[in-house]
């Protein structure tokens, strides 16, 4: 999952971003609200954290763009606004939580897992196609019943294919999603990571419900059977 943290001030964006990152988050960091807008329009972000004090205006303002145009994402304010007034404005603008500096790690991240339990627009938060089950609040994953260990990048890479049953992935668009901006890797990271998930999720009887269409990228099969 990919998380946008929107904070001008270097040393704390450092602080979370990295918490973020050890909990199994892609992260990308911003500190305007010129560049926080470019990037929400850019990229599909599940989580975006969210400073209201920013050089060029008012974070609110990215709320607003984020509930216009990224409807599933979610947003958590996380500012030093501590009035009822302030907390009052930054949800109805449309934020699904609001956290006010000073901070404990632990809690932002629960509040991050809090917010990805609840249903977005697109579908149900426990994603179930044909046998597979991926639960994202409790990162697991299941085939047949049986649950599935994998690491947070194939984590990630099969929630992004699941949410899109029959669709075709571009290879390109997983990249973007499940990596961050600072990857500098393996071309073939994608393929990698696709390649172990149809080992982990093969049956005996029954291959991975994951094809490859070449030149261009992945699809799940929605029609697998359960």
């Amino acid at each position: 999952m990919r998380v946008l943290v929107v904070e001008d001030d270097p040393t704390l964006a450092d602080l979370v971003a990295r918490a973020l990152r050890e909990d199994r988050y892609a992260v990308d960091t911003v500190a305007t609200v010129a560049a926080a807008s470019e990037a929400v329009a850019v990229n599909d972000y599940d989580v975006v954290v969210l400073d209201l004090g920013l050089p060029d205006g008012d974070g609110l303002d990215i709320c607003r763009v984020v509930r216009r145009e990224r409807r599933d994402s979610r947003v958590i304010v996380l500012t030093a606004r501590d009035t009822v007034d302030d907390k009052v404005a930054g949800l109805d603008e449309g934020a699904d939580d609001y956290i006010v500096k000073p901070f404990d790690v632990p809690e932002l991240l629960a509040r991050v897992r809090a917010v990805l339990r609840r249903p977005a627009s697109a579908g149900p938060t426990v994603l179930e196609v044909g046998d597979v089950r991926l639960d994202p609040a409790a990162h697991r994953v299941w085939r047949a019943g049986v649950l599935i260990p994998l690491t947070a990048r194939e984590f990630a890479v099969l929630h992004h294919l699941l949410a899109r049953p029959g669709q075709v992935v571009r290879r390109v668009d997983i990249l973007e999603h499940v990596w961050d901006n600072n990857y500098d890797g393996l071309s073939n990271v994608v393929d990698v990571h696709v390649a172990s998930l149809r080992r982990k999720l093969s049956l005996p009887d029954q291959p991975a419900p994951i094809d490859t269409v070449r030149g261009v990228g992945y699809v799940y099969r929605a029609d697998d059977p359960a």
